[in-house]
């Protein structure tokens, strides 16, 4: 079997380096860059399985961000983590609108990266492995197309990413039943904090707000979770 190809893209070359090395002797194909447009060029080629990246990047302070917009333009089923030594809720939530599936500190340990690493890979293979039985789901305007990832409201695409998609279709598969934070994480192959579940919905919402004004579907339950409206 192939192995799976990371590209890491990192200004400082010690850093840069150390998880090259960590993640080649996981098994895993890495490669490195240092700018957005070093990047940039690389993925005109082929984009890789999996993307990690900072935010600064030498001069360019938001590069990261740019970066990942451009890679989110090209591909909503692309697994993108953030990486890097800004903390703030700001940050995280800017990564995570941006489309990101992940966003971490550089406190984190090796083991921990390469264990959610893991846990974006098993996502993707369990979308490709274990779909339902049904190739479409359809709820009213609603309309899920499972073999090809597709979103369409009204007949309109919606253009989610790979984690949106999956936390929406954990809603719509049984409507009025609320779905925690814990199930959507489980539903969509994810683990990420309860702030971040709040950033992926809010996000989903503007996408479909931004087709139907008066779309109210996905309601929010105080102290529980979510649920999908009829």
């Amino acid at each position: 079997m192939a192995r799976k190809q990371i590209a890491i893209i990192e200004d400082e070359r010690v850093i840069r380096d150390n998880y090259i090395d960590y993640l080649n002797r996981q098994g895993y194909s890495a490669t490195g860059y240092a700018t957005r447009q070093q990047a940039l060029t690389a993925f005109n080629k082929r984009l890789p399985d999996l993307v990690i990246l900072d935010i600064g990047l030498v001069d360019d302070i938001d590069g990261g961000f740019e970066l990942c917009r451009e890679l989110r333009n090209r591909s909503n089923t692309l697994p993108i983590i953030f990486l890097t030594a800004r903390d703030s809720d700001f940050d995280s939530v800017s990564g995570l609108r941006l489309g990101a599936d992940d966003y971490l500190t550089k406190e984190i340990s090796l083991p921990h990266l390469i264990a959610r690493i893991g846990a974006l890979f098993r996502r993707v293979d369990a979308m490709q492995q274990d779909q339902p039985n049904e190739s479409q789901l359809i709820r009213g305007d609603l309309q899920l197309d499972l073999d090809r990832l597709t979103t369409h409201w009204k007949q309109s695409p919606v253009n989610l990413t790979v984690t949106e998609f999956w936390m929406l279709y954990a809603l719509v598969r049984h409507p009025g039943h609320v779905r925690s934070r814990d199930q959507l994480m489980e539903e969509a192959h994810i683990y990420v904090d309860s702030a971040s579940i709040t950033t992926h919905i809010k996000r989903m919402r503007k996408k479909f707000l931004q087709l139907d004004g008066e779309f109210s579907h996905i309601e929010s339950v105080y102290g529980a979770g979510y649920r999908w409206t009829l």
